[in-house]
């Protein structure tokens, strides 16, 4: 019986390197010098957009859209680095627009079955993005960006089914590392991102990842050291997987922001965050969902949908300001909030083995449940927190049943 598996294990290693062998290949040399090697990889691209491997095994300087579309059974092998130039006048207008929160990207990744993985280096060159930005804080709503100042994202995986990006590293990115958009059956592993300013401008927006209109997407066994969202949830994101992460510096594993724009209707469900570990971090497990809003034209609030079925487990935080955190006036002013709670409901939400500590600077707060309107089933368990302000507290509002919460909830100051 062994004998015979061996055989078929042999037989199928065989029969997987001859079909990498029979695949056309396009290595894509550098032009050195500075120059712009983004049309050569956009041409790699369409000469191999079919079973076929693409090689970027060298230092490439990208002053051009990488809009590589249409691919099926592609392998892309990146071993090298791929850095895009810092020419803020130029990527404005030329990234490619995303609309949702004016995102834009300097690399759109589109087809069925992609394989990018190779060790190599994505670099977005973020530093005169920070140091811009510090000046001028020209941004959008909730951390979007602007439509005058473009911060272009480093890979945006778009419209694609079946694809997988391991073993990359990611540098330095302008805005969020990495977009899921519009997309099914995707999954990232061995990712190492490290979004670090050099100067006195901190950086700004440098989200892990940001999952748009996608499901089944999968992220995992990765490292992330930035100062935003480590993996954010956005609107109609369903059927999530995220398991063995490391997150330093972060503002947390965030469902949300949510019902941002009024007339949309924005959900999050069927989301499993498993074996986390966040250090230095504004939020652990938190959900973040806009208040509602008078005007039906609004952009920072009054959308609906609604949260559900979001399991954390396994979570540890230390120096943590929020371990735990659900806000339902997110970015709204609290008497708009009181008058108009969100008009997207939270419900199904699970915290399993949330331990460690906070940083104190919320006080002996170490876990903060605010609805502004009534959330349901809403559990905990195996719950240890501590707060070096003192014996630990929990704060719960509109939580409609804290009988399944392994604590003891008190009321919010006024």
């Amino acid at each position: 019986m062994l004998f015979t598996k061996a055989i078929a294990f042999a037989a199928s290693l065989a029969a997987f390197a001859a079909a990498r062998h029979n695949r056309k290949v396009c290595s894509v040399p550098a032009i050195g010098g500075g120059e712009d090697d983004g049309p050569a990889i956009n041409a790699a691209f369409e000469r191999c957009s079919r079973r076929s491997r693409i090689v970027l095994d060298k230092y490439y300087v990208v002053d051009t859209l990488l809009l590589t579309k249409d691919l099926d059974d592609v392998e892309i092998e990146l071993s090298g680095t791929v850095q895009y130039t810092p020419d803020i006048a130029k990527w404005s207008p030329q990234s490619l627009y995303l609309v949702y929160q004016n995102a834009t990207t300097f690399w759109f990744l589109s087809g069925n079955n992609i394989h990018l993985y190779g060790g190599g280096t994505l670099d977005g060159n973020g530093q005169v993005w920070w140091d811009t930005f510090n000046n001028t804080h020209n941004a959008g709503t909730a951390g979007g960006s602007s439509t005058t100042f473009a911060r272009p994202i480093p890979l945006t995986v778009g419209n694609a089914t079946n694809v997988v990006v391991e073993n990359i590293r990611q540098i330095g990115s302008p805005f969020w590392n990495n977009f899921v958009y519009q997309s099914t059956n995707v999954t990232y592993k061995g990712i190492s991102i490290r979004s670090q300013s050099y100067s006195s401008s901190p950086t700004a927006n440098s989200d892990g990842w940001d999952i748009y209109r996608s499901s089944h997407v999968t992220i995992r066994d990765s490292v992330v050291i930035n100062d935003d969202d480590c993996v954010s949830f956005k609107p109609n994101s369903t059927n999530i997987v995220v398991a063995n992460m490391w997150c330093n510096g972060s503002h947390g594993i965030s469902v949300g922001s949510l019902g941002q724009y009024a007339g949309e209707t924005d959900v999050v469900a069927n989301v499993s965050v498993t074996n986390v570990t966040m250090l230095n971090a504004q939020n652990g497990a938190r959900i973040k969902v806009f208040g509602g809003n008078p005007d039906p034209d609004s952009t920072v609030g009054g959308g609906t949908g609604f949260v559900k079925n979001i399991t954390f487990k396994d979570f540890h935080v230390e120096n943590v300001d929020h371990p735990i955190l659900i806000d339902q006036c997110y970015s709204t002013p609290a008497e708009t909030c009181a008058q108009y709670p969100s008009n997207l409901s939270i419900s199904d939400v699970h915290y399993i083995n949330v331990t460690g500590t906070s940083s104190g600077r919320e006080g002996a707060v170490v876990v903060d449940l605010e609805c502004s309107d009534t959330c349901e089933d809403i559990t905990a368990r195996g719950t240890r927190l501590a707060s070096p302000g003192g014996a630990a507290s929990f704060v719960c509002k509109n939580i409609a049943s804290t009988a399944q919460l392994d604590f003891n909830c008190t009321a919010p100051a006024s």
